[in-house]
C-alpha cells in the first residue's frame, strides 16, 4: 500500500486565497458604499444621510449597507473622515509642495477657494455640517470639530511658517488671521451658493490679496495676487 504523500492534506492554494478575497471585495464594496454616501451627504447634508435612503441609491439591501458601518452614526463620522481625505489631496498635499512662507499661504488659500468653487452645487460638508452640528453634541459633531480643527492648524503653521520666513511682519496674531480667512471662505460660501453672486470667487481672491498686504513685509517674495490670476475658477458664477 502506497503512503499517502504529505502534501495531501493540505488546502487547495484557491481555498487558502478565498478569505483574502472576501476581504477584498468587501473593502471594495465599503469604498463604493462610502463614495456614494459622499455624494448623497453633499446634497442632503449628514442628517439626510441614513441607512435606509444609502440603500436605495446604492440598490443595495439595509443589512447589506448596516453590515459595513454597524449604525448611522457611524456611517456619518465614515463620510467626515472621507471628505477630509479628499480635501487633504485636493488642497493641503499640493499647497505644502510650495516654499515655505507666503507662496505656500497662497496655495493653500487657492486651493481653498477652487475646492469651494466646485462645491457651489453640492455644498462643503465643514460648513453645512456646522450648521447641522453646531449646538448637537456627540461623536457626529467631535469627528467634524476635530477635522475642522486639523486643517486651521495647518493653516495656522503656514500663516507662523511665513511670519518666521519674515514674509508677514512679526505683529501678525496667527489666530487673527486665520480667523480673517477662514470669514473669506464663508462669504464665499454664502454669496457663491445661496446668493449666486456673480464675481464672488474673485471678491474672494481680492479679500486675500487686501488681508496679505496688510501684513507682509517688505521682504514678502513678489507673487502674482490671486485675483489676477485667469484660471476657469476665476469665472464667475452665474444666477440661475
Amino acid at each position: 500500500m502506497s503512503t499517502p504523500s504529505s502534501t495531501s492534506s493540505k488546502p487547495p492554494r484557491d481555498a487558502a486565497r478565498e478569505p483574502a478575497r472576501g476581504l477584498q471585495k468587501g473593502q471594495q464594496t465599503k469604498a463604493v458604499i462610502l463614495e456614494a454616501a459622499l455624494s448623497l451627504a453633499s446634497q442632503v447634508g449628514l442628517e439626510g444621510l441614513s441607512i435606509g435612503a444609502l440603500a436605495e441609491v446604492t440598490r443595495m439591501s439595509k443589512s447589506g449597507v448596516f453590515a459595513h458601518f454597524g449604525s448611522r452614526e457611524e456611517l456619518q463620522i465614515s463620510v467626515i473622515r472621507e471628505y477630509h481625505r479628499k480635501f487633504e489631496e485636493e488642497v493641503f498635499f499640493p499647497a505644502v509642495l510650495e516654499p515655505r512662507g507666503l507662496p505656500r499661504l497662497r496655495a493653500l488659500f487657492e486651493r481653498w477657494v477652487r475646492r469651494v468653487s466646485v462645491e457651489i452645487d453640492s455644498g462643503c460638508i465643514y460648513i453645512s455640517g456646522a450648521v447641522e452640528f453646531d449646538d448637537r453634541p456627540g461623536p457626529v459633531r467631535d469627528a467634524l470639530v476635530e477635522m475642522v480643527r486639523t486643517w486651521h492648524r495647518a493653516l495656522h503653521r503656514a500663516i507662523a511658517l511665513s511670519v518666521e520666513c519674515a514674509h508677514l511682519n512679526d505683529s501678525v496674531d496667527p489666530m487673527q488671521m486665520l480667523f480673517e480667512l477662514h470669514g473669506l471662505i464663508l462669504a464665499l460660501h454664502h454669496d457663491a451658493r445661496f446668493l449666486r453672486s456673480p464675481g464672488a470667487l474673485d471678491r474672494a481672491r481680492r479679500g486675500f490679496d487686501f488681508i496679505v498686504n496688510h501684513y507682509a513685509t517688505d521682504a514678502a517674495p513678489q507673487v502674482a495676487t490671486l485675483a489676477r490670476k485667469t484660471t476657469k475658477t476665476a469665472t464667475p458664477v452665474s444666477p440661475r
